[in-house]
């Protein structure tokens, strides 16, 4: 900025002292700002630029720059640091345009509401209720993927070992993978960690476990197509920069947006990236869950019937081809009061 500043003084045939007295500051100040031993103030930066006719963008990038660069230097974690730093301004100078329909907010309102009922009978909480509530998770979780099992199939391969004649080990490893997973995220939950690369990879390696081994716990290598979606994931080369950005997202809005909101998002994110050759949807839906029962709120169990299948799978197309997350955080907030309301009804009894 110093060379920027002399030179466009020159070209105009100024002196330092005329500057000065221009703009109304002391002559030894401009000679400091061209020899960079002292900054212009933001306002200085716009009289500089008038009087010297210096594009404003060009001069402020560059004031900007020297500022960033003396306050972080060379430090080892100056890089990460900027790269988050671009995503919360990009994040800051668009959420005013974030708007959350009279709809959903009066839904958020609800389940608020809903939520301090619930944390008054905490104290009622069943282990038995909360095991046959994760059964029905487990069980809904993988018939949305074609699993055929029974919930009563899916409890005797769970919890009593049994093999059911006609399934297929596949069914029978995703409902015993599923179950595990629940238990690595509630393990997370009661630990306070913040979901990270490596816990992910770690829940998706338990879903694949003895499925696709060689793909379990690892991001895909090869192009995938979402079967009945238009929406085309991207690249496998793009993947892990996709992912970088999704966990960077996670961190700048972890506290800022309303759980349910920061679920639903964390769940629509992961399965339109698709960062997985299979299992992206049971992957989501358990990352969704984590940041639920972090927050204090209760598992949100999709329905696999056709339905509510439809439903959920024409929301999150919506989402993803036309930009539009409104269907989609409509549907898992109402999810999620759905399941307040019979979780509180069946413990208040």
């Amino acid at each position: 900025m110093k060379t920027l500043l002399k030179n466009a003084r020159e070209q105009k045939g100024l002196k330092t002292r005329e500057v000065a007295q221009i703009l109304g500051i002391d002559q030894a100040l401009i000679s400091k700002f061209e020899s960079g031993t002292r900054k212009p103030t933001k306002d200085q930066i716009s009289k500089l630029s008038k009087l010297l006719e210096i594009d404003y963008e060009t001069l402020m990038i560059a004031w900007l720059k020297e500022k960033i660069l003396y306050e972080i230097g060379d430090d080892e974690f100056a890089l990460k640091a900027l790269m988050v730093a671009e995503q919360e301004i990009k994040y800051n100078r668009t959420v005013s345009k974030l708007k959350i329909s009279a709809t959903l907010e009066n839904l958020l309102k609800e389940i608020d509401l809903l939520k301090a009922k619930l944390d008054n009978y905490r104290q009622f909480d069943s282990y038995r209720i909360t095991q046959a509530l994760e059964l029905e998770y487990t069980f809904e979780s993988n018939r949305i993927e074609g699993n055929t099992m029974t919930l009563r199939e899916t409890d005797m391969v769970i919890n009593e070992g049994l093999t059911i004649s006609g399934k297929s080990m596949r069914e029978h490893l995703e409902a015993i993978n599923h179950q595990e997973a629940i238990g690595f995220i509630k393990d997370l939950m009661q630990r306070n960690v913040t979901l990270n690369e490596r816990d992910l990879l770690s829940i998706h390696n338990l879903i694949l476990r003895g499925i696709i081994p060689e793909d379990a716990g690892r991001y895909r290598k090869v192009q995938v197509m979402i079967k009945g979606s238009s929406h085309m994931p991207p690249q496998p080369y793009m993947v892990s920069k996709a992912m970088e950005d999704y966990f960077i997202w996670y961190e700048i809005n972890k506290n800022k947006l309303h759980p349910v909101i920061l679920a639903a998002e964390m769940h629509e994110r992961l399965v339109t990236i698709h960062p997985f050759i299979d299992g992206n949807g049971r992957t989501s839906r358990l990352v969704m869950n984590l940041i639920l029962l972090q927050k204090g709120y209760i598992i949100a169990n999709i329905k696999g019937d056709y339905d509510s299948r439809m439903q959920y799978y024409q929301s999150l197309e919506t989402a993803q081809t036309k930009n539009n997350k409104e269907d989609f955080l409509l549907f898992i907030a109402q999810i999620e009061k759905e399941n307040l309301e019979r979780y509180i009804g069946i413990i208040a009894q």
